[in-house]
């Protein structure tokens, strides 16, 4: 993941979009990546004042490693606009070297008051190999099991594993707050998640002219089950796709999904907030 990291540092951020009349949260972004530094340093209160000069003023710092997640807790220690979450990624669970020693480190970050989810963890069928998969479901069931036991939200990444990710939250119970982060289902999977009272949360990939699906899907979700995201620094939406994303987009993916669903920019920021404040409790 080093590698990918470094070549997302060297690429420009998107420009800044107009500010929104209304404060807005983005509920999942690794800033660590965007910065490449401290949790405390500059460089990570530039991308938060960026974000806020633009009406975003609020952030989801999501885990996908044991080092990760420390790095995120630390963070939102320091800024009181920030939440973290914490977690080993479905694609980094089944490599690492000890997944016990991670999985305890993860449940030990749990019980800190600045963590209000554990996530990103899910399956993932795209990267990692049939041989693998197993240990990555062992893994997301530690983690579903981990919510329940500390009563914070689930946050899933499924990437090519709509079925399996669904079945196995029957299987084991999913948690009260299960969200779908970067959803890339269908609208018929979106009837499902609905129907189960899962949350759906959108990224920029809602604006790719390759995502009709997602646009129908966004259509049907109850605006008390919907939530925006950036997942920065990937996913710019358009028109700057391939630039380094940043909380700072949230506002075009917003008022995209704002005209797809026929809605109020104003009235779905201030429904999406109250959501997040709902799921994860409050920031400050």
């Amino acid at each position: 993941m080093a590698d990918r990291h470094n070549r997302d540092l060297d690429r420009q951020p998107a420009p800044l979009p107009e500010p929104l009349n209304v404060n807005c949260v983005d509920a999942h972004a690794h800033i660590e990546i965007i910065t490449n530094g401290e949790p405390d340093a500059p460089e990570v209160g530039k991308v938060l004042a960026d974000a806020k000069s633009v009406g975003i003023d609020r952030i989801v710092q999501v885990g996908y490693s044991a080092e990760q997640s420390e790095w995120g807790v630390k963070m939102a220690e320091h800024w009181p606009n920030v939440l973290a979450a914490v977690a080993l990624h479905p694609n980094e669970a089944p490599v690492v070297e000890d997944l016990e020693a991670d999985l305890l480190k993860i449940e030990k970050l749990s019980t800190h008051p600045r963590v209000r989810a554990i996530g990103e963890t899910g399956l993932d069928f795209f990267r990692t190999e049939s041989a693998l998969q197993e240990r990555q479901k062992y893994s997301f069931r530690r983690h579903i099991e981990l919510a329940k036991k500390v009563n914070k939200a689930l946050v899933i990444h499924d990437r090519d594993a709509h079925r399996a990710v669904l079945d196995l939250l029957i299987e084991e119970g999913a948690p009260e707050k299960t969200i779908f982060h970067c959803y890339s289902g269908d609208a018929e999977m979106a009837r499902e998640c609905i129907e189960n009272g899962y949350i759906l949360s959108f990224a920029g990939t809602l604006t790719f002219k390759n995502a009709p699906a997602l646009r129908e899907a966004v259509k049907l979700v109850p605006i008390d089950q919907l939530l925006v995201e950036t997942d920065s620094p990937f996913l710019a939406p358009m028109p700057h796709r391939g630039a380094l994303n940043t909380p700072a987009q949230i506002p075009t993916i917003l008022r995209f999904m704002a005209e797809e669903r026929g809605e109020d920019v104003d009235e779905l920021a201030n429904a999406i907030s109250n959501n997040c404040e709902r799921l994860f409790g409050p920031f400050a």
